[in-house]
């Protein structure tokens, strides 16, 4: 049986029971701090002038002078929301008892639901599949619950900092770690929700109710199980539509070696690869840690937006300024030169020895003069060759070391804000100074400041990196396993069993050119198909995913001895069940690609174009795209590959013709959507040269049933 992906399951009612209930009741609540149902219980109480709170604990008692009911039977009314906090044997019966109340949204904070023995998906999946049926919607199981400041909901444990961030989670520490980042630079969240285990409320359901939440201006999530990627990329593009900026972060390297085996596209494709490509695609940014997340939410929250990637520099150390291009220039940026007219004003305000490149080095001129700081600034915030200005060095700690400059830095640093408020541009200040009342006025003022100099580079960066996506692809629906031009999903069309033979007739079906072959079993067939083709030909091996790799592969038998003789030696070796004799595809001036697809059980059908033969691996040189592709989109993915230059011709050799190429990788993207019986396509080499493009190798692996396509299944 093979593996039929059904089309994704659409969003379910809104959320608004969950993030703005008007009633809730805390089961589970408790008078000891050191207990979840404590915090929760102190956090629905903080909200009573919002909304109605009922606490219950079967023992009764009180939590902070409220009562708690000994059951819900007790409760004068069915809340909205019930938080449920109680032991795991409880939860189910909890949960019933809610949905015969009326009870339609349930945020589940236990970590279990089948006792202390341990915790059991399909317990969870049952539990979850009960309250779809009634009509509602759980939160978890296993979540740190949810905060809204701006709703006073705060139904978690700890303290959440309120700012402008909101942040989808399925790690409560790490959402915590956040929180405590941002407070250092007066930021914190406008939303959290922390989904937990995900057996129903998603990820893509808590992000879609940012896209219009007006508190929050960026969006910041922390996913490991994407479930339906290409569902939740498709939110994440509205929210990037909606002026909001998307800070993803993720985990996972994929184990690929036992794919390998089975082809060179399995080997390339990781799942984070297929992260990578649906962020770029979508215009999501991929920051690699929480405290880089944070640096670019500063970055991004601060006044300004950078139109591009060019960058000026200015500082009180040649060394600083140095080490500040080195690390912008290796995340991508630019520092430009600046124009004659900022260049005669820098040389006007600053000391003989001052360096007025770009980086832009003060020279003292700060130490005899704070003013020099916020004169420099603007000068080069209003340069028309500069998108971003980095200030590096000691601004910031005058006032600490010499206490009689304090007020005039504090002046400076209102100084260095209103520029950036005149301009419309950023400035992001690096220095060694930390939590200065000067920091505190640029913060306050919409500059960005970090103690380190990669922090500020990274942040610069992804920013930078944000207001230059192009706009986000047309939403494309991965294929849905329904019945197809090529066939059912499920069955092997035209007997396709992934070997070259059928991987030829397919693909030839899509409009590839191979070369014109003949099929044999023995010597005498393979010479009668040489004579018949014209000598030289190619011999190869059927039955094998890596013929040149087992020696399955002789080029260039130029007659009819030298053909029976590789026959031979090849079948005493390998005795394959077959074996085909190709005409010699020789074209000037090619180069050899690999183009395929794999089915990822998240984001669907993935196209794959790279450099190819038998080192694309050692290459890793690949571009992504989620299928399906148009000829546009295949031609993009081309021009990004590392070895792109190849391609448009490299020291006198003429181009190849791109446009076949790309004809070629969206054909066989087409393939791999109309036949989802098989799990990996792959042709490699695709030999493209000046005058089109011919496939020289195919191979197909059919799908297997996968326990991870059960979440895909269930909720189609």
């Amino acid at each position: 049986m093979t593996a039929v992906r059904p089309a994704p399951r659409e969003p379910q009612a809104g959320l608004r029971e969950l993030l703005a209930p008007r009633s809730i009741a805390v089961v589970g609540a408790s008078a000891d701090p050191a207990k979840w149902g404590y915090w929760i219980a102190r956090g629905a109480l903080a909200g009573r002038g919002r909304r109605e709170v009922h606490l219950v604990n079967r023992r009764g008692g009180s939590v902070l002078g409220q009562a708690c009911r000994r059951g819900l039977e007790q409760l004068p009314e069915a809340p909205e929301l019930m938080v449920v906090v109680t032991p795991p044997a409880h939860v189910r019966a909890v949960v019933e008892q809610g949905l015969d109340l009326g009870t339609r949204c349930f945020a589940v904070i236990t970590s279990t639901v089948d006792g202390p023995g341990g915790e059991s998906a399909d317990e969870e999946r049952a539990l979850a599949a009960l309250v779809r049926s009634r009509g509602g919607r759980l939160l978890g199981p296993n979540c740190m619950g949810v905060v809204d400041p701006t709703a006073a909901l705060h139904l978690s444990w700890g303290e959440f900092p309120s700012g402008h961030v909101g942040l989808v989670s399925q790690s409560g520490n790490l959402a915590l770690e956040i929180g405590r980042l941002l407070s250092r630079n007066g930021e914190g969240f406008s939303r959290f929700v922390s989904l937990g285990n995900q057996r129903d409320i998603d990820a893509a359901d808590a992000l879609a109710a940012l896209v219009d939440h007006e508190p929050t201006r960026i969006i910041a999530a922390y996913v490991e199980d994407f479930r339906d990627g290409r569902r939740l990329m498709r939110v994440l593009a509205d929210a990037r539509a909606a002026g909001k900026p998307v800070l993803l972060l993720t985990v996972g390297r994929s184990e690929a070696a036992g794919r390998a085996a089975a082809s060179h596209t399995g080997a390339l494709v990781s799942p984070i690869a297929v992260v990578d490509a649906a962020c770029a695609e979508h215009g999501i940014l991929r920051p690699q840690s929480a405290g880089e997340l944070v640096d670019a939410a500063h970055a991004l929250l601060a006044g300004g937006r950078p139109r591009g990637t060019r960058v000026a520099v200015v500082g009180d150390s040649g060394g600083q300024g140095a080490l500040a291009a080195d690390a912008l220039s290796d995340r991508g940026l630019t520092l430009p030169t600046l124009s004659e007219s900022t260049t005669g004003a820098l040389r006007r305000l600053l000391p003989a020895q001052a360096g007025l490149g770009n980086p832009v080095d003060l020279a003292g001129a700060g130490e005899a003069d704070l003013n020099a700081y916020a004169a420099a600034a603007d000068l080069l915030l209003a340069d028309p060759q500069v998108d971003t200005v980095l200030l590096t060095g000691y601004f910031g700690d005058y006032g600490t070391a010499a206490p009689a400059l304090r007020e005039q830095e504090q002046v400076v640093a209102r100084r260095l804000a209103e520029a950036v408020q005149r301009s419309g541009r950023p400035l992001v200040v690096h220095t060694m100074a930390r939590d200065t009342p000067p920091l505190q006025t640029l913060r306050t003022g919409g500059v960005a400041v970090y103690e380190r100099i990669e922090q500020a580079a990274s942040a610069v960066a992804l920013a930078a990196r944000w207001a230059a996506l192009p706009p986000p692809p047309a939403a494309a629906q991965p294929p849905t396993g329904r019945e197809t031009a090529g066939g059912k999903a499920g069955e092997t069309a035209g007997g396709c069993d992934g070997g070259y033979r059928s991987m030829r007739d397919l693909l030839a079906g899509y409009g590839l050119a191979f070369p014109a072959a003949r099929f044999v079993a023995t010597a005498d067939e393979a010479v009668d198909a040489g004579r018949a083709l014209g000598f030289p030909v190619a011999l190869k091996a059927m039955g094998l995913a890596h013929k040149t790799e087992a020696g399955g592969v002789v080029l260039a038998l130029a007659d009819a001895d030298r053909l029976r003789e590789a026959f031979a030696r090849m079948h005493a070796r390998l005795a394959a069940p077959g074996y085909a004799v190709e005409a010699m595809a020789r074209h000037p001036h090619a180069i050899e690609l690999i183009i395929g697809t794999r089915w990822d059980v998240s984001f669907g059908l993935v196209a794959m174009v790279g450099i190819g033969g038998t080192t694309a691996e050692l290459h890793a040189d690949t571009a992504l795209g989620l299928a399906p592709l148009d000829q546009e989109r295949a031609l993009r993915l081309l021009a990004s590959l590392r070895h792109a230059p190849l391609l448009h011709g490299w020291r006198g050799a003429p181009p190849v013709d791109l446009a076949a190429a790309a004809r070629a990788l969206v054909a066989v993207a087409r393939a791999g959507e109309d036949h989802p019986e098989l799990a990996e396509l792959e042709v490699n080499p695709l030999l493209v040269h000046p005058g089109g493009a011919v496939a020289l190798d195919a191979h197909g692996v059919p799908a297997q049933p996968n326990p991870t396509d059960r979440y895909l299944t269930e909720t189609a």
